[in-house]
This record gives structure tokens, C-alpha cells and sequence, in this order.
């Protein structure tokens, strides 16, 4: 099960950065959402570092609280499930923090150059009552839990108007 609250961000915040993460994602399906994503792990240049993980994705319905199911899978059922993508692979630099009460804090650059680019922001929950119970730092903006059109497969079928053709 995730549990997690979506917030919109206009730049990294201003915290120690524990991890950074260079991922490659598109979906094979929108609804419910099938995703494949690999995950590069980088130092903080930019640089590889270790292995990356290949990752079959699905998503259930809902906002706040939704079933996920993540399988590892083999580069080479990656490469032939991205094969099957009608667009390119969404490009996501992710970067996390610790948040002063505990939580950790997802930042994902989404698409850096094309002009649909965007940064949001994640924290994940053991329980709804957590969740709901959060209080966002000032570096967070308007969150965007609730809102269906905010999700990456929501971005994934909107983005293709910003492709080059």
C-alpha cells in the first residue's frame, strides 16, 4: 500500500541531500496505472554510481491511499517492455532529504528542458492518520494529493503535445 502526500515545488530545498537518483519511466497502461522505470543511482555531479534497478509498476486507484505492486525485473524485459511505449521514456532527477520531524522528502525534476518540465514533492506514511496528520515545511507549495491530473500517468498521456513530432 502507498500512502503519500504530492506537493508542488519550484526548486530543490535547501536541506542536507541523502540520495540522487537519475530515473527513466513511461506507462504501458493509465488506468490502472502500469509503469516501467529504471533507477540510476549518481553522487551529487551527476556522476553513476552501483546498478541501476529495473522496475515493473502497477498503481490502484485513489489519491492519498492506493494499492502498489513493484516487481524488479531483468534490463532486458525493461528494454522489450519499453518497446511497447507510445512515447519517449519521462526523464525524472530525483533527489531526497530527511525533513526535520523524521519524514522523508522526494524531489523529482521532471522533464529538465522541454517545456512542460515541472518539480513536485513527495512524503510516504506508514498509516492515512499520519498522513493527515503532517504538517508541510515552508519549502513545499500547493499540494496536489487530491488532485487526479497531478499524477505522472495523468503527465505521461498530457506530455505527447510537447514531443518534438
Amino acid at each position: 500500500m502507498e500512502i503519500e502526500r504530492k506537493f508542488l515545488i519550484d526548486r530543490y530545498p535547501d536541506l542536507p541531500e541523502q540520495q540522487r537518483i537519475q530515473m527513466l519511466q513511461g506507462y504501458l497502461a493509465t488506468g490502472p496505472a502500469v509503469r516501467v522505470r529504471s533507477e540510476q543511482p549518481q553522487d551529487k555531479e551527476g556522476n553513476p554510481l552501483g546498478n541501476t534497478r529495473y522496475i515493473l509498476c502497477i498503481k490502484g486507484k485513489g489519491q492519498l491511499v492506493r494499492e502498489e505492486i513493484e516487481l524488479e525485473i531483468e534490463n532486458a524485459i525493461f528494454q522489450r517492455l519499453c518497446a511497447l511505449l507510445d512515447a519517449p521514456l519521462i526523464c525524472k532527477e530525483l533527489r531526497t532529504y530527511r525533513l526535520p520531524d523524521g519524514h522523508l522528502l522526494e524531489c523529482s525534476l521532471v522533464d529538465r528542458g522541454l517545456p512542460c518540465s515541472f518539480m513536485y514533492a513527495e512524503v510516504e506514511f506508514s498509516s492515512r492518520e499520519e498522513a493527515l496528520a503532517f504538517q508541510p515545511p515552508d519549502c513545499l507549495g500547493r499540494e496536489l494529493t487530491e488532485e487526479p491530473s497531478a499524477s505522472m500517468s495523468a503527465y505521461w498521456q498530457r506530455r505527447k503535445e510537447y514531443l518534438p513530432t
